[in-house]
């Protein structure tokens, strides 16, 4: 009986290396050919031209700049909220049926596909609350979508901390407050930065739900700068400004049947895949980092 279970281990074992190295490979020729029919095209005119209906002078300049004005706003909105839900729902909240439905719809929202949140996004902030296709709708749309995969990482870290630092603040009389954040949270942080840029990568590779707020494709111009010239010298009129990104431009290349906007397309994948590698290289510094700190 114990020879059948191992031999059904390894069975299992060869089963999933097999699949894994299948998925792999496959992954890696996708990128490979993206390399080759991209990699010639990246440069400087490029990355700061704006789109144009010639593929010779078609660049990412405006999608590119929206792209980082939507990950901006949105992560400035969903860090904060999410790690406050995820703080009180897993320290302060009383388990009763009102957390537990809560819960359960959160996990439920993880879920959910994002064209949804697109249509919620639709008509809620754009049609009911007046803000058109602008960036803060986008920022909103996303920000909801990846809210419930912030709160479900922050909780699952907090509830991995040891109990025993929460009595042992306790027992220094410190407040729940002040164990929380001076105790627990430095504890939980590297693995709740895993799950904000899991929840950002994801947003920065969106295309449906920018569509159905009705983000535009072709866009030559940029949102208004946050800097201006008198007091207070900051403006955030940039976030009510249409815009694009750079997955609704490659959409918007691949659906032409020119081999040349086929090309910048590849061209275009290439820059989204280092920004999303430059995110989570960030997280793993920062992960490190922390780590070693609480080491010390």
């Amino acid at each position: 009986m114990a020879n059948k279970k191992v031999l059904k281990d390894k069975i299992l074992l060869i089963f999933a290396l097999f699949f894994v190295i299948l998925s792999f490979s496959i992954l890696l020729l996708l990128v490979i050919d993206i390399f080759i029919k991209g990699f010639s095209h990246i440069s400087i005119s490029f990355l700061f031209s704006y789109p144009s209906r010639i593929p010779q002078k078609a660049g990412i300049l405006s999608s590119w700049v929206g792209t980082l004005w939507l990950m901006f706003g949105t992560a400035l909105l969903s860090i904060p909220l999410g790690i406050g839900a995820g703080i009180y729902l897993e320290e302060y909240a009383r388990k009763n049926f009102f957390s537990n439905l809560l819960e359960v719809n959160i996990s439920n929202l993880a879920a959910v596909p994002s064209i949804i949140f697109g249509l919620l996004g639709l008509g809620l902030f754009a049609r009911t609350f007046g803000l058109g296709r602008s960036i803060l709708t986008g920022v909103l749309t996303l920000s909801i979508l990846i809210l419930p995969m912030i709160i479900m990482t922050t909780r699952e870290s907090l509830r991995a901390v040891p109990f025993s630092i929460r009595e042992a603040s306790y027992a220094l009389g410190a407040t729940k407050w002040k164990t929380t954040i001076d105790q627990v949270l430095p504890v939980a942080f590297p693995n709740i930065l895993t799950g904000i840029i899991l929840g950002l990568s994801r947003a920065i590779g969106e295309t449906a739900p920018l569509i159905t707020i009705g983000a535009l494709t072709y866009i030559a111009f940029l949102p208004t700068g946050p800097i201006k010239g008198d007091f207070p010298f900051i403006t955030f009129k940039g976030f009510m400004d249409p815009f694009t990104t750079l997955p609704i431009q490659i959409f918007n290349w691949v659906s032409r049947p020119q081999r040349a906007f086929q090309e910048k397309a590849a061209a275009a994948i290439i820059i989204l895949l280092l920004l999303v590698f430059f995110l989570n290289g960030i997280a793993i510094y920062l992960r490190i980092k922390y780590q070693r700190r609480l080491k010390e």
